[in-house]
């Protein structure tokens, strides 16, 4: 039987790709994760930008504020308080809810007493929207603060803090004083209002409907766990 001679053995080489190019379809990918990684960051934060153009921007004619924005808006400061048990508490723990303001001394005159009720009054009357506010009282100056308050402001945020310190982020209107004022603190931490001194609660109501309502896309009721 006749024997096939052997064949030369051959290999076939396969084009790979070039160097450039490599690199080019690496950018490219590494761009479009990061259009995507920015597509979802302003998904999650469309609620939040829409709720504000909302109520900053689009108002219908003939509607006014009744507080006064505060523009520009100021952060919580880094600054901590003291609780009713002794307990140090960073301003900024307070952020993730609406917060209605008072300041006072601890002593606690008639016009704290005053506001003391009407940022409870306030909040009871948004109803089922009210554990999306908070009231609070950052209390001023060396009193003690005595048990009749304890009691009344047991669903309170109180906190002692240091007047100077706080004179840097809280200001009252001209020719008033600090005490004189509501002030609402919006989820994000930012001061955003100031009502008017001897406040007309029906008008201030009003403004915090409107705000709860604004901001209905992303805050909910309690504070996150």
């Amino acid at each position: 039987m006749a024997q096939t001679p052997d064949e030369p053995l051959t290999l076939t080489v396969h084009s790979l790709p070039r160097l450039d190019q490599a690199s080019a379809d690496a950018a490219a990918s590494t761009r479009a994760g990061r259009w995507k990684m920015l597509g979802l960051m302003l998904v999650c934060a469309a609620p939040v930008i829409a709720s504000y153009v909302t109520y900053y921007l689009i108002r219908p004619e003939g509607r006014r504020n009744y507080g006064e924005l505060i523009d520009p808006q100021r952060a919580l400061p880094a600054f901590t308080g003291t609780n009713a048990q002794g307990q140090a508490v960073p301003l900024s723990s307070l952020k993730d809810q609406w917060l209605l303001v008072s300041v006072a001394d601890s002593a606690c005159d008639a016009a704290c007493q005053e506001h003391l009720l009407l940022q409870r009054q306030l909040r009871e009357t948004l109803g089922r929207e009210k554990d999306r506010l908070d009231w609070v009282w950052l209390r001023t100056g060396d009193a003690a603060l005595s048990d009749p308050l304890k009691q009344a402001t047991a669903a309170a945020r109180v906190l002692h803090v240091d007047a100077q310190a706080l004179a840097t982020w809280l200001q009252p209107a001209p020719g008033q004083k600090i005490e004189d004022h509501l002030y609402v603190v919006d989820p994000l931490g930012n001061w955003m209002m100031r009502f008017p001194a001897n406040i007309d609660p029906k008008q201030a109501k009003r403004d915090l409907d409107r705000l709860l309502r604004a901001s209905a896309f992303w805050d909910k009721e309690g504070r996150p766990q």
